[in-house]
């Protein structure tokens, strides 16, 4: 007891103590001040110095290039964008003159069958009553802060909105009765996809960015009514009271829907029928570097009580969800 005590009052070594005191004596700091030592220190200050002047001026010199490739890449982006909008509206132009052409040409019978195809399929726009549902992260979820505690970046990844949540909340207003859905204004078919590449979510092949505004074309009340007490209802209410996202649901008398761009249905059977032979431009037997031909899918909507594939990838999971 009486060790622990004198080192927790001398704290101290009594030889070091003793060492101390004999150099303040001699006048002794130990450090070296002869005259090599003083021209050492200044040659070592010179290189430091010499080297970040170097540095910034190399940095300074970078700038403008960086500058320059990130303006050219921003003059691409908005290029492309408006490359894109151009064929949009071009293929909005030879679809309305596709229309007129069917309208003119198409007998009566046919031409009602075409117009309840092109709206089973989701290649014509669409209006009519139905629910907006506004789904958007949890607040803080972006990790703004710049922390890089892991535990702090696995909560906020946790409250963003993941694939499979979307396919869900999809999914579910097709069971509930929708008779056609988008998302962000990107019309979803038989035929769609809904996955995640990398922090970003693609609807057949597109990024869409939060929040996400989902419109379902039905009759409102019951859709609303059977999408709440679903599975996929409460799925939804427990990543609201859970991780804190946030989704807005409302009715809407009035939704308009766009047409599906980029629809591409090569071959289709009717169930039970006997599969349709190839065209005679395609080869009887497929070479080593040309695979099979494969159904891509059915059209039009999904049965009553099911949903359209919309993921075909196995969903990113979400860390501590029930």
């Amino acid at each position: 007891m009486s060790l622990l005590v004198d080192m927790m009052t001398n704290s101290l070594d009594a030889g070091y103590a003793e060492a101390t005191a004999r150099r303040a004596v001699r006048g002794d700091t130990g450090m070296n001040k002869g005259p090599l030592a003083r021209v050492l220190a200044v040659v070592g200050v010179a290189l430091i110095a010499m080297i970040l002047m170097v540095a910034a001026m190399k940095v300074h010199a970078a700038a403008p290039q960086a500058e320059r490739e990130r303006h050219q890449l921003v003059d691409r982006i908005h290029t492309d964008e408006a490359e894109v909008d151009s064929l949009t509206a071009a293929v909005e132009r030879l679809r309305d003159e596709v229309d007129a052409i069917q309208e003119v040409s198409l007998p009566k019978g046919a031409k009602d069958r075409v117009q309840l195809l092109a709206l089973l399929t989701g290649s014509d726009p669409v209006e009519g009553p139905g629910l907006k549902v506004i789904a958007d992260d949890a607040k803080g979820s972006d990790n703004s802060d710049g922390s890089t505690d892991p535990r702090q970046a696995e909560a906020a990844a946790n409250g963003r909105i993941l694939d499979r949540d979307l396919q869900r909340l999809v999914n579910g207003l097709w069971k509930a009765g929708a008779e056609a859905i988008s998302i962000n204004n990107q019309r979803l078919t038989a035929l769609s996809a809904i996955r995640a590449a990398g922090a970003s979510i693609l609807v057949d092949n597109r990024p869409l960015a939060p929040p996400y505004t989902i419109l379902a074309i039905g009759d409102a009340k019951p859709m609303q009514v059977e999408f709440m007490v679903g599975a996929d209802g409460r799925y939804l209410r427990q990543l609201q009271e859970n991780f804190g996202i946030r989704v807005n649901l409302s009715a809407q008398k009035k939704l308009k829907l766009p047409a599906a761009l980029g629809t591409s249905l090569r071959y289709a059977d009717v169930p039970g029928s006997a599969p349709a032979s190839p065209p005679p431009s395609a080869p009887a037997k497929p070479t080593p570097n040309t695979p099979p031909a494969t159904p891509s899918g059915r059209g039009g909507p999904p049965p009553s009580g099911s949903a359209p594939p919309t993921g075909s990838q196995k969903p990113s999971e979400r860390k501590g969800k029930q």
